[in-house]
Parts: structure tokens; sequence; C-alpha cells
């Protein structure tokens, strides 16, 4: 029999293993944010120097499990730099470049995106390369990738749930900690699911204003 009495026992340590999740995602898109947009950029530059080590990062990055991205970072790094990293340190490293690969592709798409002309008309202004990314090119772009950074975002959300391999109470840890003690498998998975639904719906209809938002201001 589903025991909703034990869900309503453990939400209190489960939420607080959501708000774990939830700063987990938000430091590392938002690190990833940072990374990914320079790597986005080295991947369309003309210099083969810069352009090829952007792309092998990326390839790398997207053709490797988050599993074992966490693993290389959190058993075997240690190993290289002999100190032991802590849990929290490697869960927002890992996260965060594998974040940085996949956002890096989805600016160089954007930028892509933007007509050659605004580039050559930012240059006729008398603005150089880096100025005409900055105030021309990059905003333009931004507004196309806001539903695949959106889409990121959701993503890394679930994707976190890994770094409780490592023994980091996110809310899938928290969860196998009082199924440990409780064995209430059925209810407990079930408030896990619906609490990372509770966090990825907010923020796939706020994606969604945001984009009709953008949309109407470049008819107006």
């Amino acid at each position: 029999m589903f025991d909703f009495q034990l869900i309503i026992d453990s939400f209190p340590l489960l939420l607080q293993g959501a708000g774990v999740t939830l700063q987990i995602t938000a430091l590392s898109v938002g690190l990833g944010l940072l990374l990914g947009l320079f790597v986005g950029i080295a991947e369309i530059s003309q210099l083969a120097i810069i352009r090829i080590p952007a792309k092998i990062y990326v390839d790398f990055l997207r053709g490797t499990p988050l599993l074992v991205q966490i693993f290389m970072i959190y058993f075997a790094l240690p190993l290289i730099i002999g100190t032991r990293i802590d849990p929290f340190v490697a869960a927002i490293a890992a996260c965060s470049i594998n974040s940085s690969a996949y956002i890096a592709e989805i600016f160089r798409g954007g930028i892509q995106s933007i007509d050659k002309g605004q580039m050559e008309a930012g240059r006729s202004l008398g603005l150089n390369w880096t100025q005409t990314m900055r105030f021309i090119i990059i905003p333009q772009a931004f507004k196309r990738i806001i539903p695949p950074l959106g889409n990121e975002f959701i993503a890394m959300l679930k994707d976190s749930s890994l770094v409780s391999v490592i023994g980091f109470e996110e809310l899938t840890r928290q969860g196998q900690v009082v199924i440990a003690s409780t064995y209430g498998a059925m209810e407990i998975w079930t408030a896990v699911a619906m609490l990372y639904l509770c966090m990825t719906l907010p923020i796939t209809r706020f994606v969604a204003i945001l984009e009709k938002k953008f949309k109407k201001n470049d008819r107006n």
C-alpha cells in the first residue's frame, strides 16, 4: 500500500536536497555560460591555433558521459595533484565543464545565424571585431538562443543527479538515504520525481515567456 505519511515525513529532507540540486544547476550553468561563450567564439575563429583546440574541447566533452567526467575529476585528478577534492567542488567543476561544451555549440550556432552583413555594418561604423561582436552580434544572437539555453538548464538540472555517485547529497542522493532507512522505494522515488517536475516546469514556462517577449520586441 502506498504510504503518503512516509512522503510527508521525508519531505523536509527531500526539499533540502532539491535546494542543493538547484544550487548546483545554477552555479554549473552560470559558469558554463561564461566559459561556453568564449569557447563558442573560439570555434568560429579564423585562427586554427584557437579554433582546433576549441573544437577538440567540445567534441571530447560532448562525446563522453558526464558520469565519467565526474569520476575523472573526483577520483583521477586527485592522483595527479596529490590532494583530495571536495565533493561540492568536484560536482560544480564537472557539471560546469560539461555544460560549457553544450553552451559553446549553442552560442556558435546563434552567432553564425546572424547575417554576415551585421559584422560588415559594425566595421563600417568604426567598430573593431571585438566591439562588433559585443555590441551588435552577441545581443542579437542571445535572443535566438534563449530556448536552447533554457533546455540546457533543464537538462543539467536532471543530469545533476549523477553527482550522487560521489556522495554529494542533492535530491537523488537524499532519496537514496531515505530509502535505505525506510525501504519505501515507491513512495520516495515518486516524491523525488514530482520534485524534479516542480523544478523544471516553471523554468520551461519562464523560457517560453522570454521567447515570446523577444519575438514581440523584434516585430516592434
